[in-house]
């Protein structure tokens, strides 16, 4: 396919949206994984491969990562994580307060965890660990570290959780990661475990910015770095997208909203949702991409735990005497303590039935935190799409529904480009069909096919 066939369906526009539910049953039982879907077939777009995640509808995540939304202070985070009569002990991203949101807070917060369970067991008390991401996968390595050998439960039929690699040589030259695989500053330790096992990385770098007109100046954060300044000062919290106007910015300006839209990709919340006290990471100059299999990552941790695949944990009934596990299959298993790690939106969902009711602190943190949606996917092409060394494109002006583009051809030599949406977008994106998917790219590239002379 050449670039030019690429560029024929995006006139057409973004096709029209239904607004997805992400509502779960009670008790889910175990669903198909998100996972690369069959190459379609569409007049717009033929690319060799094609990924896509679905975070949003997944019954055993809905959602991608936590955000603080406005008026919501980062003790709920210490709240959620707060053990409960030292029996069940809470893991997961959402659970850090120092960088909610990443991959370093989801492998901080099962070692914690682990820490303090292993501070009120005994020897040869029998723990399990629910969920077998990188929150689940740390705990379970620090646990058996504490001389315990923890049962891990996971509910898909593979580990990693909200990381998944797909690890396709015929359709991927490098694995398409489908959940978290770009690394901040803050993700020293998560570097050196990837370091250490070999696994693949390289840098991003160099931000293009390009609306239907042409290049247009890379757009400076400083509007968003002084509103949160000043909003920082106020008495009471306003959202990132109110700081903006008070601040005198227009959140709608084409190139601030392309800002925003990163920022949004990103963190998951957009502007008029997210804390200004608490804001979510501004985009970086650049940016470690996983180019490696991270379930590597994962396997080491879980070493020879016992791990129990498409087990999905319905009930957890707690007292003095211990803990009891009820699985969406009916199996009902005893344990001394657990540490659970499911996602910040499984336990919005009500998808664990606790009994009795977890406490009134912890109950109001699931209630009051955020669970932000970002969706990715990834495009593999014959050609190059555009001739540039420039790996972080952002999309300006315009109705494009992914604005926030990375371009893995300066690190791999490979023509893939990745693109990123999130917020409220995310979930109408996951409501696509694949053809509208696919529709939904060639739009947002357009600009920089037209750039390239395609």
């Amino acid at each position: 396919m050449t670039r030019r066939t690429l560029l024929v369906g995006a006139g057409a526009g973004v096709l029209g949206v239904l607004l997805a539910s992400c509502t779960p049953e009670p008790a889910p039982s175990p669903t198909p994984d998100p996972s690369p879907s069959p190459r379609p077939t569409s007049d717009t777009i033929a690319p060799l491969a094609f990924a896509r995640s679905a975070w949003t509808t997944d019954p055993f995540a809905l959602g991608s990562m936590s955000f603080t939304p406005v008026g919501v202070q980062a003790s709920a985070r210490e709240a959620l994580a707060a053990p409960v009569d030292g029996r069940l002990f809470f893991a997961g991203e959402a659970t850090d307060v120092e960088a909610p949101g990443t991959l370093s807070a989801a492998l901080r917060s099962g070692v914690r965890a682990a820490e303090e369970l292993l501070a009120r067991a005994g020897d040869g008390e029998r723990v399990a660990v629910i969920g077998a991401g990188l929150a689940g996968a740390a705990a379970a390595a620090r646990l058996a570290d504490g001389g315990l050998a923890p049962t891990v439960f996971e509910a898909r039929d593979r580990i990693g959780g909200r990381v998944q690699s797909v690890v396709d040589d015929e359709a991927w030259p490098v694995p398409a990661q489908l959940g978290g695989w770009l690394l901040g500053d803050q993700e020293g330790e998560l570097s050196t475990r990837l370091n250490a096992l070999d696994v693949r990385t390289g840098t991003l770098t160099t931000a293009q910015w390009l609306s239907a007109d042409g290049e247009v100046e890379p757009v400076a954060d400083r509007p968003l770095t002084d509103a949160i300044a000043a909003a920082q000062a106020l008495p009471a919290d306003v959202s990132l997208a109110q700081a903006l106007t008070d601040a005198g910015a227009d959140p709608e300006e084409p190139g601030l909203a392309a800002l925003l839209a990163s920022v949004t990709a990103m963190s998951g919340a957009d502007a008029e949702e997210a804390s200004s006290w608490f804001p979510p990471p501004l985009p970086a100059a650049e940016r470690t991409a996983v180019l490696g299999g991270m379930q590597a990552v994962i396997e080491g941790m879980l070493g020879d735990a016992k791990t129990s695949l498409s087990s999905a944990v319905s009930r957890i009934a707690y007292d003095d005497a211990g803990v009891s596990l009820g699985l969406a299959t009916g199996e009902s298993l005893s344990f001394d303590r657990v540490v659970i790690t499911v996602p910040l939106g499984v336990l919005q969902g009500e998808g664990i039935e606790f009994a009795p009711p977890l406490p009134f602190g912890q109950r109001g943190a699931v209630a009051a935190l955020g669970m932000g949606f970002a969706e990715t996917v990834w495009l593999r092409f014959e050609e190059p799409l555009v001739d540039t060394e420039a790996a972080i494109w952002h999309v300006v002006g315009g109705d494009a529904t992914i604005r926030t583009w990375f371009n893995l051809a300066p690190v791999t030599g490979e023509n893939i480009v990745v693109g990123i949406v999130g917020g409220a977008a995310a979930a109408e994106f996951a409501a696509l069909s694949d053809d509208e998917v696919l529709a939904a790219a060639a739009a947002s590239l357009a600009p920089f096919l037209s750039a390239s002379g395609a």
